[in-house]
């Protein structure tokens, strides 16, 4: 490459790796012989140099049974697929490939741990979907660079990002207060997970807040049919309700499909609030009045948060909380 472009080696070493301080003229004249040349770097060589593989885990782990290895269900909901979007995104201009793990049993979070023990990824990205999961703790204990999509449930020095979930139940809340509604429940999403107990936790409180010393409630499990079934349990409670919030989209779809099953009209009898902003969101009818949390920008952050732990190692955990936001559509 460097007789073709009648440059140095370590000039073309510096245009390859992207270093700025060479002049744009031999930059062009060595990209000019690159493409005439059809030369590629050699990722492996360039490995041994960096000790890095330009690769990141992008981890999907919960506490599953260990008899139980299928993958977890989170792939069919909407927040998943926005997670990834947002990590590609950030990854891939800077030319660093995420790689898909499961870890649903005790041996598949082994087989995680060991895979970056031994230097096949720089580090990993972290959905865990159960408040149990001891991969966090697992991967802390390894000092793999790791960042984790929300806050674990128990205090370890791991970096996070996360939404204020409290917040965005509050503002659910505050929207179903300035509709006028005064018969209001709530359907929660499952509660061994921190963020389900957080929006149930801030709703309540913010409904106090208004007058409300009682907020019925009743849980799901962040799935379409369990907003549908919480749905009819709280309508074969209090009928005459007027005002839902639903801790996720899928749930709020159930719910509107039983409001509808027993001839409620939304939101003229009852006004019907979510979370996430998903498509599941756009794709209700009526379109969902729902609590934006930006998943994508989270996302992005949490590569950006795991490049700097890769390029500083023993760097102190970082958290960075994204705010929520209402966005007004024709439930609620």
């Amino acid at each position: 490459m460097a007789r073709v472009a009648g440059v140095s080696r370590a000039t073309v070493s510096r245009v390859i790796n992207g270093i700025r301080n060479v002049d744009p003229d031999i930059q062009a004249t060595v990209r000019q012989a690159i493409a005439t040349t059809g030369y590629v770097p050699n990722r492996a060589a360039r490995s041994l140099v960096t000790r890095r593989t330009g690769a990141v885990a992008l981890v999907l782990s919960g506490a599953g049974a260990d008899e139980d290895p299928s993958p977890s269900p989170l792939l069919t909901d909407p927040f998943f697929g926005r997670v990834v979007a947002g990590i590609i995104s950030f990854l891939r201009p800077r030319g660093i490939h995420p790689v898909l793990m499961f870890a649903e049993t005790a041996q598949s979070r082994a087989q995680v741990v060991s895979y970056l023990r031994q230097g096949d990824a720089d580090g990993a990205l972290l959905v865990s979907t159960h408040a149990a999961d001891p991969l966090p703790a697992q991967l802390v204990e390894a000092a793999v660079p790791a960042v984790l999509f929300a806050r674990p449930a128990d205090p370890i020095p791991i970096s996070y990002v996360d939404v204020d979930h409290r917040a965005g139940a509050a503002l659910a809340a505050d929207r179903l207060v300035e509709l006028g509604r005064r018969r209001v429940a709530t359907i929660c999403g499952p509660l061994d997970v921190p963020a389900a107990q957080a929006r149930l936790a801030g709703f309540q409180d913010a409904m106090a807040r208004h007058g409300h010393a009682f907020v019925p409630y009743s849980e799901g499990g962040f799935t379409y049919d369990s907003g549908e079934q919480a749905m009819e349990r709280l309508l074969a409670e209090r009928l005459d309700l007027d005002g839902v919030f639903v801790a996720n989209d899928l749930m709020a779809q159930g719910a509107l499909h039983a409001l509808r099953h027993h001839g409620r009209s939304v939101p003229d009898d009852v006004a019907v609030i979510g979370f996430d902003d998903s498509s599941a969101a756009t794709a209700c009818r009526p379109p969902l009045t729902t609590i934006r949390h930006p998943v994508e920008d989270m996302a992005a952050e949490m590569g950006r948060l795991l490049l700097d732990h890769i390029d500083e190692p023993g760097r102190t955990p970082t958290s960075v909380i994204f705010e929520p936001a209402l966005i007004v559509r024709a439930s609620g």
